[in-house]
């Protein structure tokens, strides 16, 4: 449980005083720890996020298409960036668990500390008002922020590498799990891809099957030498 020592580091941390202190703690709160969770504030706080980053973009990028405005805020509000932020204010040390993800580590997972961050932004939402919520997103999210790029919109390497074989005529490539391991709440997944290309099969391992799915196609993309 965060004490109110933790409470006055954290709050200098994030650059916000909480005038009702029990919003701060239910957006700390996992919903392993029971119905009183922070699942409402993320809710909110992904509403909130997603107005701040685009709002953002689009005043600084006025010459940029929706299709390229929209790449940017998703490599920005995408879940692993969310999780940096949250390492960054030092969020992990300061959740509160149920006693099952505090034995599996969920204070170091990516999909809780990011889902943090969201329901800080709705609780200071509601504690003040948009204006302060925008202020705050823009502090912790300012080095992201500063290296969106319009100009290199990239593409994810299972599109490249499907546009790349569709418009020489062949096949799309064939994905498919081959493996999956690891605990409950790590779980491996190994996925194999092979295209009519190239008479050979590459795999890769990692957390989700969507990550393996993009590190397979990102081997076929650096064999055949296309840049994406």
């Amino acid at each position: 449980m965060i004490t109110s020592v933790g409470i006055q580091q954290l709050q200098q941390r994030i650059d916000y005083q909480f005038r009702d202190l029990e919003l701060l703690k239910l957006a700390l709160s996992h919903r392993s720890c029971g119905a009183k969770n922070n699942e409402r504030l993320e809710f909110l706080g992904d509403s909130i996020l997603s107005l701040v980053v685009s709002d953002f973009l689009y005043q600084k990028f006025s010459d940029s298409q929706e299709g390229d405005l929209s790449r940017m805020r998703s490599q920005i509000v995408r879940a692993e960036s969310l999780a940096e932020v949250a390492r960054s204010l030092d969020l992990g040390s300061e959740l509160i668990l149920g006693q099952g993800e505090m034995k599996s580590g969920g204070h170091r997972r990516d999909s809780i500390l990011g889902d943090t961050v969201e329901a800080l932004i709705g609780a200071i939402y509601i504690d003040s008002n948009l204006d302060e919520s925008r202020r705050c997103v823009l502090n912790w999210f300012k080095d992201l922020l500063s290296i969106a790029d319009e100009a290199k919109p990239t593409k994810d390497a299972k599109t490249s590498l499907q546009e790349f074989l569709q418009q020489r005529g062949h096949a799309l490539p064939q994905y498919r799990v081959i493996e999956t391991g690891g605990e409950a709440h790590s779980r491996l997944f190994t996925v194999s891809c092979t295209i009519d290309l190239l008479d050979r099969e590459f795999t890769a391992t990692a957390s989700s099957r969507r990550k393996a799915e993009q590190m397979v196609a990102e081997k076929f993309l650096a064999t055949l030498e296309i840049e994406h």
